[in-house]
């Protein structure tokens, strides 16, 4: 029989191995593209995903200042951080398609597979770039709570969509611009042309955060920016704060509407 894209993604989710899943990630996809995987999800997705050993994760109050901007310290903290979230991201996508991808059918199971391919290439491009500059991934402590929201909305897609790539990966819209600029200032071209990927490709993974968004609230009968706003107050502990890229929100489908009042 036909491996099933459910026991395939658990099994990219087990992978403790950071280069490891990356590449699994990418098999997924690209097997479920082919064809060569079942649209099955005969088994049941893990709590939480394997971890490798390193980095230490710790919560936010706790992570070690990254030093001043210009020094190679505090660019390694910077790139260290930037490749934790890719990496927590290629869990998010993996474990959106696992969940409930039998409850949204084809499409988003396609949708959300490219987006666990394309955080695994950015987790790669992360990786090498801090080769590049004698460190590498678990080398730093990392960011412990990211890897809440997926716990907070494992029984809601609609939470699901509504918290991981429409606020999350969102915030990304917002601050990847500012650290490009940055990055850019210090003269490190090739960390801004690998900044511009991942904020060209989080635009199309909020893009299709709201497509199905709103697709569940339109065969539920909600409105989707009412809907969204309650779930966010619900679901989401942070707040909503500017900077907002309003042109790569739009773009995203992502009108000033959703956060108006909430904000």
């Amino acid at each position: 029989m036909m491996r099933s894209v459910g026991q395939a993604v658990r099994d990219a989710l087990l992978i403790a191995d950071p280069r490891a899943k990356a590449m699994a990630a990418r098999a997924v996809a690209r097997d479920w593209r082919l064809g060569r995987l079942s649209p099955r999800f005969d088994v049941t997705m893990p709590d939480e995903p394997a971890r490798p050993a390193r980095p230490e994760l710790l919560p936010p109050n706790k992570m070690p200042k990254r030093g001043r901007g210009g020094s190679d310290r505090a660019r390694i903290a910077l790139w260290h951080s930037l490749a934790h979230i890719e990496f927590v991201a290629i869990d998010l996508a993996l474990d959106m398609v696992g969940r409930f991808g039998g409850q949204m059918g084809s499409r988003f199971v396609s949708d959300f597979l490219s987006v666990a391919a394309d955080e695994a290439m950015h987790f790669a491009l992360l990786d090498r770039k801090l080769a590049a500059l004698g460190s590498h991934y678990g080398a730093l402590p990392a960011h412990g709570g990211l890897w809440e929201s997926a716990r907070n909305t494992a029984h809601d897609i609609a939470a699901r969509l509504a918290i991981v790539p429409m606020v999350l990966e969102a915030r990304g819209l917002d601050i990847t611009p500012v650290t490009l600029e940055r990055v850019r200032a210090q003269g490190d071209e090739n960390g801004a042309r690998i900044l511009q990927r991942i904020l060209d490709d989080e635009i199309r993974h909020v893009a299709f955060g709201t497509k199905h968004f709103g697709q569940l609230c339109r065969d539920s009968g909600e409105t989707p920016v009412e809907k969204w706003q309650f779930l966010v107050k619900t679901y989401f502990r942070g707040s909503l704060k500017p900077p907002f890229n309003d042109s790569a929100r739009e773009s995203a489908g992502l009108s000033r509407e959703f956060r108006a009042g909430i904000v």
